[in-house]
């Protein structure tokens, strides 16, 4: 099943859960992938942070994954659960992409506040930082960064960040929540 939306619109959470759960039923997994990834920069002067830039980064990758959480809670039924989000950029910055580093770390917190809240209702709740991964973008450019860099080990396929996506929805993963996993 494929459902799209615009997570700037604030109904696209609830959207997005009537259409799963018409055809799927209650949702017990949600992961929150999306990206209206843009670059911004307070220094170059080609891609410079503007309201604009900043408000749509947070908007969806912030604001949008945050009321995911919020629409999945509201509606959680069950004794077991799992949200799950993927972040980048980490603590330390993310230049040349300012607002998508600001929003992926709300988008943190956020998770963090819902591994605490949701945890007596049976839910986990973790952060996956995967390494590069080549899902059509990565350059002979970026292979060599990766391979000379100190922090990153290798560019990952889809499929290595999807096991480690699943294995944490899977029962082996009761005890593991309120963590970002680092994926190298």
């Amino acid at each position: 099943m494929r459902v799209e939306a615009d997570l700037r619109d604030a109904a696209s959470p609830a959207r997005v859960f009537d259409e799963v759960e018409r055809d799927l039923g209650p949702v017990s997994v949600l992961v929150n992938n999306a990206s209206g990834w843009a670059r911004d920069s307070f220094v170059e002067a080609d891609q410079p942070l503007t309201a604009e830039s900043a408000e749509m980064q947070l908007l969806v990758d912030a604001r949008g994954g945050a009321l995911m959480i919020a629409e999945y809670a509201r509606r959680f039924a069950g004794d077991w659960g799992r949200v799950i989000s993927l972040t980048s950029g980490g603590p330390m910055g993310f230049p040349g992409q300012v607002s998508y580093g600001a929003a992926k770390a709300a988008l943190e917190n956020y998770t963090m506040s819902a591994s605490i809240e949701l945890a007596p209702r049976g839910i986990t709740a973790n952060v996956v930082y995967p390494p590069v991964t080549d899902t059509g973008w990565v350059t002979d450019d970026v292979r060599r960064f990766v391979a000379e860099s100190t922090d990153h080990w290798h560019v990952a396929q889809p499929e290595e960040v999807a096991e480690v996506i699943a294995w944490l929805c899977s029962p082996a993963a009761d005890l593991v929540t309120g963590n970002i996993l680092r994926l190298r």
